[in-house]
């Protein structure tokens, strides 16, 4: 989430983990992307992301002008989705730009060739 430009917001409230990125410059912390990094009962990974509008109304409020789908969430999503996946497809790279997932890609170009491992 830090490649993506998020930082890490730990809910004082909570103890709950999250990742924000704010969108405007200067030092206001709304309009914002809040993500969570959840688990689901098959335990894969999943960000569960929305845009905060404003802070809660008032204090002590957990509820916030947030939005949960249109364009500019789609858009973000996508982005991550598209982070993540690259950095995953990067993981599987070896050396020289060989897939470790395949191991007729360890032997080398001659022991392909060769049928040598």
């Amino acid at each position: 989430m830090r490649r993506a430009g998020y930082g890490e917001f730990n809910d004082p409230n909570t103890g709950i983990a999250s990742y924000t990125k704010r969108l405007g410059g200067g030092g206001d912390f709304y309009p914002r992307f809040h993500a969570y990094v959840e688990t689901d009962r098959d335990n894969r990974q999943f960000i569960s992301l929305h845009l905060d509008q404003k802070k809660p109304s008032y204090a002590g409020a957990h509820a916030h002008n947030g939005e949960y789908e249109g364009g500019r969430v789609e858009e973000e999503g996508n982005r991550l989705s598209g982070l993540i996946k690259n950095a995953m497809d990067n993981a599987k790279q070896g050396p020289g730009g060989q897939d470790l997932g395949n191991p007729e890609e360890k032997r080398g170009f001659w022991g392909r060739l060769f049928g040598q491992g």
